[in-house]
């Protein structure tokens, strides 16, 4: 009888700045021979360590936000500020994976201009990219990522400019999702509280749909005729 994974805590942030054609984010794409999100597009972040516990006092949600300045500075030479980071989410990997983390996603502004340097061993490329280009690619089965990043990313995608991201997401409901996978009908889905088939993982079962269905290479969020306490990770009207 295989041993239960252990839960690694983690944290991710995504930097954002300006720019004349909406919200651009850093997207950095990892190693293809890495065992986890081999050759996927991700934001900087990884696991915390023992100095990053220690300089958060113990505390994981602050421990967590040191390890995401930390992780971006050693992935891509960005410099975010942990107090200038606002909490979006949390993810913890799925029962079925054999890696798991508890990930803590921030967003964060750049106060400053520094060049992207990429680590060359994790990370093997980098770009500046507008939010809707990323998402647009994605749809388009020409960029690889996971469904915590399209959420992240259409979330955002909703808002103008950095401060509106920081005023309006530093006081909004923090989600905190435990993903089912399963394939269903030659696609594969991610269930989410709240959708008909998640404690049964079975996406078949009738009613309400809160999920992410991969199919034709890109994820599409569904949340469909859900419980009045079930908060979509996507807000289903834009602010415009």
């Amino acid at each position: 009888m295989s041993a239960t994974p252990e839960i690694r805590p983690a944290s991710t942030v995504v930097l954002l700045r300006d720019s004349q054609d909406g919200l651009e984010t850093l997207l950095l794409r990892r190693n293809k021979a890495l065992a986890f999100a081999g050759g996927f597009w991700v934001f900087p972040g990884g696991s915390l360590d023992a100095e990053d516990m220690a300089a958060g006092d113990g505390d994981e949600e602050r421990a967590a936000r040191v390890a995401a300045a930390r992780e971006a500075m050693e992935e891509c030479g960005q410099q975010p500020k942990p107090q200038d980071m606002v909490l979006l989410s949390h993810w913890t990997t799925p029962e079925s994976e054999k890696r798991r983390f508890s990930t803590w996603i921030y967003a964060a502004p750049l106060r400053a201009d520094e060049d992207v340097v990429i680590d060359g061993g994790e990370i093997h490329d980098h770009r500046w990219i507008t939010l809707r280009q990323a998402l647009a690619e994605h749809y388009a089965g020409e960029l690889r990522i996971l469904p915590p990043t399209m959420v992240t990313l259409t979330r955002l995608a909703t808002y103008d400019t950095v401060a509106e991201v920081l005023e309006i997401e530093r006081d909004s409901p923090v989600p905190r999702v435990l993903p089912v996978i399963t394939a269903h009908n030659d696609a594969i889905v991610a269930m989410y509280h709240g959708d008909a088939g998640y404690e049964a993982v079975d996406p078949a079962l009738p009613g309400a749909r809160h999920r992410a269905v991969l199919k034709d290479g890109g994820w599409r969020y569904v949340c469909e005729n859900v419980a009045e306490d079930i908060v979509p990770l996507i807000p289903l009207e834009t602010r415009r």
